[in-house]
């Protein structure tokens, strides 16, 4: 009798975090990511402040759970049948996308603002992505924030079409679904069902149209609070629907507010939560925490998505340090 890697393998085991393949961890309601209370950098008393740490997801972001329902939807629709995926990202996506698509034999080709941090466009890079960099003046006028959508439509346009799909999640409803199944539910069971504000940033806006809807079908009450940057801001994934076109998932009966947070206020929190707090997180968490210190300090749970790791912006970090180490904003 002969025994193949396959019948011996041990199978995937949420409970004692053994994995068969990569995208086993992605998270669920059964393996959520982790939901971290804020006890130094919150100023209400009343108010519990908690941060959903995205960042631990295999690919790095919380776009890990929308990239895989992206590609999930473009395979089941035959998107992919003889054709390569392109798509336009400041890089989280397109990360776990390229990722995924490995996996499955697809080639990634990213159009990027070219001022998104080096260390992501290494990342696509290592992962095989085709990287094109993209100033924003490429976009018409009344949108300049948008010259790497508008590159990455002409290309999936090209050839007649036959050479790309585009995942295009500013447009794609599974982005919305991913985190109306996933992250929705987790949030929900892991306050026991207690959470009374949601706060997450405006980008292709899946996350919290999605997790809002999910969180507003249990419970109306819940406040959805949605965090915007200001313009010309240096908070990536976060976008000012001052100078970018709103996506099309962004449901607006959703949000319960719009908080603006500055680069500065955003870049000083997000110090603390790693000097403070011990965590290791990107800008766009320091602007969500910095909108969570500005909500009334009312009896409740507030849960902030924490989208990325501060590792991928450490030049970013490095730009605003002073050679004491300390922060000079």
């Amino acid at each position: 009798m002969t025994t193949t890697i396959s019948s011996m393998s041990l199978g995937t085991d949420t409970e004692t975090r053994r994995f068969g393949d990569i995208r086993d961890l992605l998270p669920n309601v059964n393996n959520p990511t982790p939901l971290v209370r804020l006890n130094n950098v919150t100023d209400h008393p009343s108010l519990m402040s908690y941060l959903k740490l995205e960042w631990l997801n295999p690919f790095g972001s919380v776009k890990d759970r929308a990239a895989a329902y992206l590609l999930a939807g473009m395979t089941e629709r035959g998107d992919l049948d003889g054709r390569d995926i392109v798509e336009a990202s400041s890089g989280n996506t397109a990360i776990a996308l390229a990722a995924l698509a490995s996996l499955v034999g697809k080639h990634l080709t990213v159009t990027i603002p070219d001022g998104v941090p080096e260390e992501k466009k290494i990342m696509l890079r290592m992962l095989g992505a085709e990287v094109w960099e993209t100033p924003d003046d490429l976009c018409p006028i009344d949108h300049p924030k948008d010259g790497a959508i508008a590159l990455a439509r002409s290309l999936a346009a090209s050839e007649g079409g036959s050479r790309y799909a585009m995942a295009n999640q500013y447009e794609n409803l599974d982005n919305v679904r991913a985190h109306y199944e996933t992250t929705g539910p987790e949030v929900w069971r892991q306050t026991d069902g207690r959470v009374t504000h949601f706060i997450a940033g405006l980008g292709t806006t899946g996350t919290i149209t999605g997790t809002g809807r999910y969180l507003k079908k249990q419970n109306p009450a819940v406040k959805v609070i949605a965090i915007e940057p200001e313009r010309g801001h240096q908070l990536p994934g976060l976008k000012s629907f001052q100078e970018a076109k709103e996506p099309g998932i962004l449901d607006w009966e959703v949000i319960d507010d719009v908080i603006k947070v500055d680069d500065g206020s955003a870049y000083k929190t997000t110090k603390r939560l790693h000097r403070e707090e011990g965590l290791i997180v990107g800008p766009s968490t320091g602007a969500v925490v910095h909108a969570i210190n500005q909500l009334n300090d009312i009896p409740g749970i507030a849960v902030g998505i924490s989208p990325d790791s501060g590792a991928k912006y450490a030049s970013y970090f490095g730009d605003i340090l002073g050679s004491d180490g300390l922060p000079q904003i």
